[in-house]
């Protein structure tokens, strides 16, 4: 295994137990912050405003001797860092000519690298900030400290040498609550991590505002954000500080510390994904702009003696389905509500009298027939109109076949069954193919005359095919061409797989007639199968399609990462490893991973001529909106780095 990071870096955010003015104190106990930060493996730790001599220090500011302490303590917090590669931003009151400013320090291997003054100075309410500091200055200059140069503006950012992507600024906390909050024009200018070094007094509900706010930047800017916020040693007088300090990335809150407990908190941000969503969001704005210094500092890696990154952030196994029962039912209505809107529509406009809908008994097609029934239902439309139509054939079984009926009965549809087996025998004679040969050709055969009766079935009834493929098997290419590959609209068509469980239980769970919820219980509990294969000596399911194609759960999670994110190979194969431990192992993971590669290239021509169907996520494949792809492109890029990590 090579070197590597993977792109992630360790942060953390961390409140000392500071004391008012006690700065030779404070300088200890931020000592204590850092050495636990770097045993822990941090490489950036930032500390919250003023916190060298305390935020409400008021008229001390202007004590000569607690100002020249300040400097000095900075100076042996450097040295005592020396050597840790970690970059460490903390506040401090620095007298520039006459003027004092409130600025964020960046240390690193001994060194002061820059500061960075507090550009937006609040003067309202509990805050007179005015009354002691001036407001920071863009241009960079150069001061001295320590007998060396030290670029000094708020237009600095830190960019380490080895991983440009890591590239840091910092704006101290009113900074980030103003209209125009200088992290704008850092982000625009490269700075993919902003550090805020903040001491913010604590009010009811003002900490749901905070939170909100980290989140929302780190989502506007597209970067990490990382808030330090002060804490208990803080308070005095009138104000209150609790500590809230959070990381952020691209608006999820990675880690938010327990209020009131100057709690320590850490995360491994993924800075790879800050740059590919840059990259691809075409309306992001970025330059080299003119009136910003580069401070560029080495940093060694992460990973020693052929070991890999320590990941401690956690990696969900199923990317598009929410963890929190009521966020997922929320997020489950909201996606019928998409489906059945973009199927009324269609409807509509076709003025079709009818939907034709193929009922297999398992998922997919179940979760097709609940939507096209909520379409009917928005429309007016008795459901009636509903032809729904069961189609048993060679590899049908009792349990799937007596779920679709009854499932069809209690939705109110039209319930048609065409046996398939003798149209099919007959096809087989007219092409040449003994029925005893179990291969492609006994397969799709099924499958094309299944969707022949359906396309034929929409004519005679003025209506038209609903299709019931999911987002999974597109990607993976697992449907017969010209078979249940077409439609006429694919309601389920940017849904995977994973998700699809989810709907039809929430319906299952919603839905009021105990009837109808224990049949779709059981569609759940049915093995996955398109069965064209005869059962098995016990009537059961024979032809199982994660036996052959591999687990769904694995897919979805390699089509988000893939799709969404463009990560490499090796990272999505890091990164399943972590989100799979204990379920499946590392040559499993990767077996099913190249299978992934191998059917997402070579399918392509599938996807290049889908039917429309309705988006309802962030991944989805249609050849007219997110997944422009030559169908003739290469995997062997991609398969050949997954053969180097079997090797």
């Amino acid at each position: 295994m090579q070197n590597t990071d993977y792109g992630f870096v360790k942060v953390s955010a961390a409140t000392p137990k500071i004391k008012v003015a006690d700065v030779e104190y404070n300088g200890a106990v931020i000592r204590e912050k850092i050495e636990e930060a770097y045993r822990a493996g941090v490489k950036l730790l930032v500390l919250p405003e003023l916190c060298v001599t305390g935020y409400t220090c008021s008229d001390l500011f202007w004590q000569s001797a607690m100002l020249e302490a300040a400097k000095e303590e900075v100076i042996k917090t450097a040295a005592y860092a020396g050597e840790y590669e970690m970059l460490i931003l903390l506040g401090l009151p620095y007298e520039l000519n006459g003027k004092l400013y409130n600025v964020a320090a960046v240390l690193y291997k001994g060194r002061i690298l820059g500061l960075v003054p507090k550009k937006y100075l609040p003067n309202y309410s509990e805050f007179y900030e005015a009354r002691h500091f001036s407001p920071g200055f863009e241009k960079t200059i150069l001061v001295e400290i320590d007998g060396y140069p030290v670029p000094m503006g708020t237009n600095l950012l830190f960019r380490r040498k080895e991983q440009p992507d890591f590239t840091v600024a910092a704006e101290i906390c009113e900074d980030l609550w103003i209209p125009d909050p200088p992290s704008i024009s850092h982000a625009m200018a490269g700075a993919t991590v902003i550090a805020n070094l903040s001491a913010s007094d604590e009010v009811t509900g003002k900490a749901y505002y905070r939170r909100d706010l980290v989140a929302g930047q780190s989502a506007r800017l597209v970067c990490a954000y990382i808030y330090a916020d002060a804490g208990e040693g803080e308070s005095s007088t009138d104000l209150v500080f609790s500590a809230h300090n959070i990381i952020a990335e691209n608006g999820t809150v990675l880690a938010e510390s327990k209020r009131f407990h100057n709690e320590t908190v850490c995360s491994d941000i993924d800075l790879e994904r800050m740059k590919n969503e840059r990259r691809r969001m075409t309306t992001y704005r970025s330059s080299d702009r003119e009136d910003y210094t580069m401070v560029s500092f080495s940093m060694g890696g992460d990973s020693v003696n052929g070991s890999e990154y320590r990941l401690e952030r956690y990696v969900d196994n199923m990317p598009f389905v929410p963890k929190d029962r009521l966020k997922r039912e929320e997020r489950c209505d909201e996606i019928l509500m998409l489906q059945s809107m973009g199927l009324k529509k269609r409807l509509e406009h076709t003025k079709a009298a009818s939907a034709v809908v193929g009922i297999s008994g398992g998922l997919d097609s179940t979760l097709a027939l609940l939507v096209t029934a909520r379409a009917f239902d928005m429309l007016g439309k008795d459901r009636k109109e509903i032809l729904a139509v069961t189609m048993p054939g060679f590899g049908t079984t009792g349990r799937t076949y007596d779920n679709a009926v009854t499932m069809i009965n209690k939705i109110g549809a039209t319930l048609l069954e065409i046996p398939i087996s003798d149209a099919v025998t007959r096809h087989f004679e007219a092409i040449g193919h003994e029925e005893s040969v179990h291969d492609v050709t006994y397969e799709n055969v099924q499958a094309r005359q299944r969707t022949l009766y359906l396309m034929n079935l929409a004519n005679q009834y003025n209506g038209f095919v609903v299709g019931t493929g999911d987002l999974s098997e597109l990607v993976l290419g697992w449907a017969t061409y010209n078979g249940d590959h077409m439609s006429m609209y694919g309601v389920n068509s940017s849904i995977p797989k994973t998700l699809v469980r989810h709907l039809v239980r929430y319906y299952a769970d919603t839905c009021r007639d105990e009837v109808l919820r224990k049949v779709l219980l059981d569609v759940l509990d049915t093995p996955v199968s398109p069965e064209l294969l005869p059962p098995g000596e016990n009537g059961e399911i024979a032809q199982k399609t994660e036996d052959l194609v591999g687990p769904y759960e694995l897919h979805d999670f390699f089509m988000y990462y893939v799709l969404r994110l463009g990560y490499e190979p090796e990272k999505i194969y890091f990164l399943a490893r972590k989100a799979f431990h204990g379920m499946y192992e590392a040559p499993v993971i990767l077996k099913w991973l190249k299978t992934f590669y191998r059917r997402f290239f070579s399918q392509q021509f599938k996807r290049s001529c889908l039917p429309d169907g309705p988006k309802v996520g962030t991944v989805a494949v249609s050849p007219r909106g997110d997944l422009r792809m030559p169908s003739d492109a290469c995997a062997s890029l991609w398969l050949r780095r997954l053969e180097e990590l079997e090797e």
